[in-house]
């Protein structure tokens, strides 16, 4: 362990997750003082439908937003290490425009689809406009771009300042709709307005650094006429686009599966324990968003960035465990102390589904890895086959066991996720040396 730390690049890692740590125990805290308001404030079936709304937008605007900070970071990151602010610039733009695309599109088609969909989902038609102009937040929640130039920018701690504003400002409106007994539509705002306001801090934050680098002129957006001066720049986020829709949706979707064959009771109480479990997965998802941008910046034809990724999943891993015993021990006071005994139930899903957060965060470099190597698309196929055949389980045994049978099938989609990644990722590591580098062509500095 004395010798990992001796890595500058390890080091930059662990500084990077720890600033955004900062943020998320903070709003992983206030994160669940707003759901214990809504748990007390709101009926079983009303707190299912909150939570419901939620969802579908969120779902929506993953399955359309294109993870551009993906792209930012692949490219870009490379290109101002080689002194290339142009091609940097370009990317930015290309990545911002297609945003803003795909965001109101689909703002447009979530909103066009709910009449049909929310029978399904539980939605009841007093709620039904609510839901509609809840939708109207998919546009700004595809903040990818001011997210992924301030990683190329290695401006994590603004990441983290803003990680802060929407729990603070969701915990205050809960609170508030809470001891004022608005219901419902009070919450939902509280939700909507939290939402909104954080995402425009990011935009915020990226605008105000990217003025200070004098590189404003890279949210001047761009598609088309873009694109034609970055090779490959279309193959690249459709395809992370479909992997990371799917990934963006795992979530959403699962609680619209369960929310579809259970109802919105066992919807609120499944959304309790993978809210829970999402909070304590934190700790991966901040050392990869850390460790991306860093190994972009190393040669992937050397063992440097491979050795560093088998290093932070060590150390993810034996976070992961730990985080298990805390979760076993602590988890069922925690639910009854914020949302009261009537949510207890939600305990019994978390034990099942917590076993699958030491194979998430010891899993984590994975994907990055194969970012790296410039195999996105075997990422693609990972996540599509892992996922199909979770969904399946997910339906077979949540129609079969109940709210068991989803837990079981949480579990068992974290081990097929990890199987596929595993697979390719060897391959890539084995053909290493043919793997170009940089990425992208660069203009002498």
């Amino acid at each position: 362990m004395k010798h990992w730390f001796a890595d500058g690049v390890f080091r930059t890692v662990l500084r990077n997750a720890g600033y955004l740590a900062s943020g998320k125990l903070v709003g992983a805290l206030l994160g669940l003082v707003a759901l214990a308001c809504a748990g007390r404030g709101l009926s079983l079936t009303q707190f299912g439908v909150l939570m419901i709304i939620h969802t579908y937008a969120s779902g929506a605007g993953g399955l359309v937003k294109f993870q551009t900070w993906q792209y930012i970071v692949r490219y870009a990151t490379p290109a101002l290490h080689h002194g290339d602010e142009r091609q940097a610039r370009d990317v930015i733009r290309f990545a911002f425009g297609l945003d803003l695309a795909s965001g109101l599109v689909g703002m447009i088609g979530a909103m066009a689809l709910l009449p049909w969909l929310a029978g399904y989902f539980g939605i009841g038609g007093d709620y039904l406009w609510i839901a509609i102009a809840y939708c109207t937040l998919i546009p700004t929640m595809t903040e990818a771009t001011a997210t992924g130039s301030l990683r190329v920018l290695d401006r994590f701690d603004l990441i983290a300042q803003q990680q802060v504003v929407t729990p603070f400002l969701r915990g205050g409106g809960a609170a508030i709709a809470y001891f004022c007994g608005f219901g419902l539509p009070g919450f939902v705002l509280a939700w909507y307005v939290a939402d909104l306001l954080g995402d425009l801090a990011l935009w915020g934050f990226a605008v105000r650094e990217l003025k200070r680098r004098n590189m404003l002129a890279a949210l001047r957006p761009g598609m088309f006429g873009v694109a034609r001066r970055l090779p490959e720049a279309w193959k690249f986020v459709w395809t992370t686009n479909a992997a990371h829709s799917v990934y963006a949706a795992w979530g959403p979707l699962s609680n619209l599966v369960v929310a579809t064959i259970l109802g919105p009771v066992a919807a609120g109480l499944y959304k309790i324990a993978s809210t829970l479990l999402d909070s304590a997965t934190k700790p991966a998802d901040l050392l990869r968003k850390g460790y991306y941008p860093e190994i972009m910046r190393l040669d992937p034809r050397e063992p440097r960035p491979w050795l560093l990724g088998i290093r932070t999943g060590l150390l993810a891993g034996g976070l992961g465990l730990l985080v298990v015993a805390v979760v076993l021990l602590g988890g069922k006071p925690l639910i009854a102390l914020a949302f009261g005994q009537k949510y207890l139930p939600a305990f019994d899903l978390l034990k099942l589904m917590v076993f699958s957060l030491a194979i998430q965060m010891a899993t984590f470099p994975l994907e990055s890895l194969l970012y790296m190597a410039g195999r996105q698309g075997a990422a693609l196929v990972a996540q599509l086959v892992a996922v199909a055949a979770y969904l399946t389980l997910l339906a077979l045994l949540t129609h079969r066991f109940g709210l068991t049978g989803a837990g079981i099938a949480y579990l068992l989609g974290s081990v097929a996720v990890a199987l596929c990644m595993l697979v390719p990722t060897l391959i890539a590591y084995r053909q290493r040396g043919r793997l170009p580098w940089p990425p992208v062509k660069v203009a002498a500095a």
